[in-house]
């Protein structure tokens, strides 16, 4: 049994915690809220109450490895659509007309961005990952696994009933069948008689202009509690490729994937290999050799077309397997082009960075153009968040300072794509103060 602690410093909104071993996250995790410190509030009127909203997957074990899902759930509970649902499996929300509620929404689905709307109701999204944004009105959600939205929610509709809905998201192109299903949960005026829901109207699941329109409108608070402006001098410049791609089964096997081979996934050309011997966490702090190397290119390999639809036949489809991390000196401004590739299919991939938030400067389709697509840069209030979804066949632009010593995982939040490789780590050196420098390991640490 491990015992976490640690100081929250900084930091407020809607967190979550969840395992990160093998597919546990299925069902290990849970919401964490941290709440102004006394004597300070939301910059919004205080909602009249606070409501954590879980949308999750379900699975049932059928020996193959990932599962589709078998139903979505909005705090444990799939909703009426469902071929086995009763109505005491549909979560409610029981509401007094005008007053305001502070939805805390999580994505904590393995493999599946989703939809999420409430029939007839306006939406105003007011954080994103823990930090405060320009108030966005809207009438639907989108969240990457990992992402969470703060949402206020006004009762100003007629005493009735109204479905929340969500469903997935799903641009992959060529991909095996996904869950294209819709959960359900009941939002109940108080008063209301028992006459059947309204039902929303929900995207296509693959309504990319849609999941585009909500990730590239929402922008920071500037001045709000913890903002972070955007660092203007930057240190270390990467362009970091990211995408799915194939690997030799070994020997002369066969695997079930395309053409006989594997999935792979990889960035960079790299793809992730975790170490086994120890944690690298380990290997940084006694400055153990032989766990892993300290040279992830900054850059991939060639130049190419990087979105092209027929680069499946492509060389660089098959990534080398390392781990190889990017070493970063204390305080240093980091700048990372994400560029989505075409190796096989196209999709959206939400990255997200272990230890940091980072500002999206930008975000777009097609390839990177390094002439033109800096001019677009938002370095006055662009959203600061920990998981971005880079568009699918496209690219965005990160921004963080390495303020944290230690050793953060960066990676891909579709649980599929981890255990291909889509990863790579940042070690963070040390800094100049007691304050900056790594602490040594708790003394009741089990060993491994």
């Amino acid at each position: 049994m491990y015992t976490y602690r640690f100081t929250i410093t900084g930091q407020e909104g809607t967190f979550w915690w969840h395992a990160h071993v093998s597919w546990l996250r299925a069902t290990v995790y849970g919401a964490l809220i941290i709440r102004p410190s006394r004597g300070h509030t939301y910059p919004f009127p205080k909602p009249y109450k606070e409501v954590p909203l879980l949308l999750e997957d379900v699975s049932q074990l059928l020996g193959i490895n990932p599962n589709n899902s078998d139903a979505y759930t909005i705090n444990g509970k799939p909703g009426v659509l469902y071929p086995c649902s009763r109505k005491r499996q549909t979560y409610k929300l029981k509401v007094v007309p005008g007053k305001t509620y502070l939805l805390r929404i999580i994505n904590a689905a393995l493999n599946n961005q989703l939809f999420f709307k409430i029939a007839g109701h306006a939406l105003k999204v007011v954080a994103v990952d823990a930090t405060y944004t320009n108030p966005y009105v809207t009438d639907i959600i989108v969240l990457a696994p990992g992402q969470t939205a703060d949402v206020l929610l006004t009762a100003d509709q007629s005493t009735g009933a109204y479905y929340m809905a969500g469903h997935p998201y799903f641009n992959a192109e060529n991909a095996s069948p996904f869950a294209n299903t819709t959960t359900t949960g009941i939002l109940i005026y108080e008063g209301a008689s028992s006459a059947n829901p309204k039902m929303p109207l929900l995207p296509a699941f693959n309504d990319t202009p849609t999941a585009h329109k909500f990730s590239s409108s929402l922008t920071s608070l500037v001045g709000a509690p913890h903002w972070v402006p955007v660092p203007s001098k930057v240190d270390e410049r990467m362009f970091i490729t990211i995408g799915l791609g194939l690997s030799p089964c070994g020997g002369n096997a066969t695997c079930l994937g395309p053409n006989g081979l594997r999935f792979s996934a990889s960035m960079n050309n790299v793809s992730f290999q975790w170490a086994t011997s120890m944690s690298l966490l380990e290997a940084f702090y006694y400055n153990i050799k032989g766990i892993y190397t300290a040279d992830f290119p900054d850059v991939p390999p060639l130049v190419f077309d990087y979105t092209n639809r027929g680069l499946s036949q492509s060389p660089l489809g098959f990534a080398l397997k390392g781990t190889r991390v990017k070493k970063l000196k204390y305080n240093a401004t980091v700048e990372i082009v994400l560029q989505n590739t075409a190796f096989v299919g196209v999709e959206n991939h939400p990255m997200h960075l272990h230890g940091f938030n980072f500002h999206v400067l930008a975000q777009g389709f097609g390839n990177f153009d390094p002439i033109n697509d800096p001019k677009k840069f938002n370095l006055v209030n662009p959203v600061f968040r920990n998981t971005i979804g880079v568009p699918v066949g496209g690219w965005a632009v990160l921004r963080f300072q390495a303020d944290n010593p230690g050793v953060w995982l960066f990676h891909c939040h579709l649980d599929v794509h981890l255990p291909w490789g889509l990863a790579t780590v940042f070690v963070v050196e040390n800094g100049p103060t007691l304050s900056s420098i790594l602490p040594p390991p708790p003394a009741d640490l089990p060993k491994c």
